[in-house]
């Protein structure tokens, strides 16, 4: 849909009338509106915070939530066209359906304080597991991560915000925070999509073993992958051993979204989550 040019005096015209008792009225009114774009959105929060009728409120705030999901929608679609794909900002682009102000950069100093913890500790020329064991040390005992237990399927253990703000996550979100640390260091760590449980591979021309983030870094075999999935009565794949790509963790990552809210019953997230992961299959 093409965008039109925004007035300030027509949008509190349009505002005005979100509380009409003509239903056709007021499905004009809001097509109009979705029709400006999301930059209409700063107008609409304007009108909203002086406008002190609830219903209009509430209309003011389902416009504003389509247009952000709109706009998501296509920055999900353009992280996915791009080459590389940044790890991190994938992981923003899921947090912001939750929270649509949050700022790259924010997470990005965050990151970068926990990667200077870690490197006052850190030397290069340490052995593979020495490497890890310093990484875990700060991560799991100094910074005190650790894995969210008691609300395993919360869906702020999606939200990279939330995980680096209460040290909690599930699985993939705390491999993802030690991803990124480990990146930084210039440490051969990747993503392993093992079923039920997301891992992290050390692999390197001369080593390879693996590492669980969500168990304080525990650092296993590839015989202990080979038993595991013994256990899960499945056949072997070279997905449970092999690294996956930033696009294969982020839609890890949004399908692990659907589950929580799947588990607190909010289907109508369930749905626009769905979305989100087929615009980057």
């Amino acid at each position: 849909m093409a965008k039109e040019k925004i007035n300030k005096k027509e949008i509190k015209a349009l505002v005005s009338l979100l509380d009409d008792d003509d239903k056709e009225v007021l499905i004009n009114v809001e097509q109009k509106l979705l029709s400006l774009g999301g930059d209409v959105i700063p107008l609409l929060e304007s009108e909203w915070e002086y406008n002190f009728n609830p219903t209009v409120q509430r209309k003011i705030e389902d416009i504003i939530h389509v247009l952000q999901f709109e706009n998501l929608l296509d920055r999900f679609h353009r992280w996915k066209n791009q080459k590389g794909k940044d790890l991190l900002t994938g992981m923003w682009l899921v947090a912001t359906y939750q929270y649509p102000d949050l700022e790259l950069e924010n997470l990005t100093k965050e990151l970068e304080q926990i990667y200077y913890e870690v490197w006052t500790e850190f030397k290069p020329d340490l052995y593979p597991y020495d490497q890890v064991k310093v990484l875990n040390g700060v991560l799991f005992s100094k910074l005190r991560f650790s894995a969210n237990t008691k609300n395993f399927h919360s869906p702020s253990n999606s939200m990279i915000n939330s995980v680096l703000e209460t040290r909690k996550g599930n699985p993939i979100s705390l491999a993802v925070v030690y991803l990124l640390i480990a990146r930084k260091l210039n440490m051969p760590v990747y993503g392993v999509n093992l079923p039920n449980l997301f891992i992290l591979t050390f692999k390197n021309k001369e080593t390879q073993f693996y590492i669980n983030a969500f168990n304080r870094g525990l650092i296993f075999s590839r015989e202990d992958i080979d038993n595991y999935i013994s256990e899960l009565h499945l056949n072997k794949q070279d997905t449970f051993y092999e690294p996956c790509t930033n696009l294969d963790i982020i839609q890890r990552v949004l399908r692990n979204l659907m589950v929580s809210f799947e588990k607190i019953g909010d289907h109508y997230k369930v749905d626009e989550v769905k979305r989100l992961l087929n615009s980057i299959l």
